[in-house]
């Protein structure tokens, strides 16, 4: 929740002018924008054409229309140009209570839309410090994502995020990150098989910078990032995405 209408464009043909400038970006990875809703439909039209640079929304009701005031449905988030839409980020569990089968729904609506889903997953500090870490992430993926059938499941990106290290300014590891995404990788070769694992998109979101992307990043079960307060500054998201 972030920048009024002028600086939040300011903000996207910022990172435009660098992403799409063939001597800084090589088009290796893809980069998706994610605004506050009243920004979609603008930044849709601003990334119109530019190759590997996408927008998504950071939330969506599991109805596709109806008496929810304040909400967005899938298709509303579809109709603005948008092709992702973040599920179950962990202030959305935190301060709206959305729990693992709310979220089944909001991932199946996507889904149903034509969204890709970039759902997230992650847990506390009192439960990674109780050694209960991965059976809550398990449990997480399991509740929320485990009955979809296989060709659905393969539209999916999986986020994960220690929330212990969302705007706190400490950061997972490149151990702890490698240890989580290869566990999640795991559960998921489990239920759909090595290859839909090894296709598998998981991105890291925890305090991920600059500074700390590129390090984060080679490691092998890290595919890219979900990124929060450094987006916010033209320059660190640039270089996030070109470490990536």
């Amino acid at each position: 929740m972030n920048m009024t209408l002028g600086e939040g464009k300011g903000l996207i043909k910022g990172i435009l002018d660098e992403l799409k400038n063939p001597e800084t970006y090589t088009y290796k990875t893809d980069v998706v924008i994610c605004p506050p809703f009243y920004l979609l439909n603008l930044a849709a039209g601003m990334t119109d054409g530019a190759h590997g640079i996408y927008v998504g929304a950071q939330n969506c009701h599991y109805e596709d229309k109806g008496a929810f005031t304040g909400e967005i449905s899938a298709p509303m988030v579809l109709s603005s140009g948008a092709k992702y839409v973040i599920i179950g980020h962990s202030e959305r569990r935190q301060y709206f209570a959305e729990s693992n089968e709310l979220l089944a729904k909001k991932a199946k609506a996507a889904l149903k839309t034509g969204l890709t889903p970039i759902f997230c997953i992650g847990e506390l500090l009192e439960t990674r410090n109780a050694g209960k870490h991965f059976e809550l992430v398990e449990q997480q993926v399991n509740e929320s994502l485990f009955d979809l059938p296989e060709e659905e499941f393969r539209k999916i990106v999986i986020a994960y995020e220690p929330v212990w290290a969302i705007g706190t300014g400490v950061t997972a590891t490149p151990a702890q990150a490698q240890e989580m995404h290869e566990f999640i990788r795991k559960i998921i070769a489990k239920k759909y098989g090595e290859v839909v694992a090894g296709d598998l998109k998981i991105l890291y979101g925890g305090s991920c910078n600059a500074q700390n992307a590129a390090e984060l990043f080679s490691q092998p079960d890290v595919d890219g990032g979900l990124i929060g307060g450094a987006s916010l500054k033209v320059a660190d998201f640039v270089k996030i995405v070109l470490s990536a």
